[in-house]
């Protein structure tokens, strides 16, 4: 994949993580040693803090959003930068996908960047966490991006975040 195939409005990737349940919000938890309740113990989750049912990891949810962002741009591309915010809990049961759809492109140094407006929705198709992500990819007839890819500082002031991110 190199920057000039890519058009802006296209969907790059998608993610369907399917049903999420108490086992697989459990083994994250173990994975990052996270064990506070609200993760596994749903009578606490819902009596004790008032929370809708055993919470998602937002640490999971992050890392989902790499992952989607990180295979939208494989083979020759790398995720630069990356911003998102919770909008809503997501709780054990819950189905959950993940879509990455390029909102801009533009040169900077020889490389083509990409900004993403990234979101992990629901079964109902409620989004619950939404953001944008900036990748860098190769332009034709170019050098690869190398890893670790190190952005000129100037950079930052040309290629940001849309406005409302």
């Amino acid at each position: 994949m190199n920057f000039e195939s890519l058009q802006v409005g296209q969907r790059l990737h998608q993610i369907d993580k399917g049903v999420i349940t108490t086992a697989h919000i459990m083994r994250w938890s173990a994975a990052v040693e996270n064990f506070h309740r609200i993760h596994y113990d749903a009578p606490f989750a819902i009596q004790h803090d008032g929370l809708p049912g055993v919470l998602i990891n937002g640490s999971w949810k992050q890392h989902v959003l790499v992952q989607l962002v990180k295979d939208a741009l494989a083979p020759s591309g790398w995720l630069w930068r990356l911003k998102f915010r919770y909008r809503k809990m997501d709780v054990a049961g819950d189905a959950l996908r993940a879509i990455a759809d390029m909102v801009e492109k533009r040169e900077a140094g020889g490389f083509g960047f990409v900004t993403l407006k990234i979101a992990l929705i629901d079964q109902l198709d409620r989004v619950s966490t939404e953001g944008h992500a900036i990748g860098v990819l190769p332009l034709a007839g170019g050098p690869p991006v190398p890893y670790p890819f190190r952005a000129d500082p100037a950079w930052s002031t040309q290629i940001g975040f849309p406005q409302d991110a």
